[in-house]
């Protein structure tokens, strides 16, 4: 069965791709315009919790992309996306593949991801994300980066 996307699930999409687009050029501006002015995020990184501040601070998200050669990489993947009324929220897979300054191979990982998003003056914006590694319950606690869908 062949579903059609809604304008607006359409438009979500769409920033997703700007996200992904910001990654690869290395614009950290362009990721953080698709943040609403309150937005909170939970990133890999600490801490638990990034206030709006934080979440929309270009400078920080520069000063974190010089720490990778080369191009950084973001890619989404099995994302739902739902939308009703003027809030929506996105879920899926996002797998990120850089290089960090000084070390000879880079990396890849897979992690989840989750979004919520409200529409706001018509345009689609970030007002929570959420991206995360499960861990081995094994005794180790070690971050599982190794997983693949």
């Amino acid at each position: 069965m062949t579903r059609t996307l809604t304008v607006d699930e359409a438009a979500i999409r769409e920033t997703f791709a700007e996200h992904e687009e910001g990654m690869r050029l290395r614009d950290p501006a362009r990721i953080v315009a698709r943040y609403a002015p309150d937005v909170v995020t939970a990133t890999l990184a600490p801490p638990l919790r990034n206030s709006p501040l934080d979440a929309r601070d270009v400078e920080a998200l520069a000063g974190w992309m010089a720490g990778f050669e080369g191009p950084i990489t973001l890619e989404y993947r099995d994302l739902t996306v739902v939308v009703s009324g003027g809030v929506a929220f996105a879920h899926g897979l996002a797998r990120l593949a850089a290089v960090p300054v000084g070390y000879p191979e880079g990396f890849s990982m897979w992690m989840r991801t989750t979004v919520g998003l409200e529409k706001r003056d018509g345009r689609w914006l970030v007002t929570h994300a959420h991206d995360s590694v499960p861990f081995h319950m094994d005794g180790s606690f070690l971050a599982a980066t190794d997983l693949e869908p």
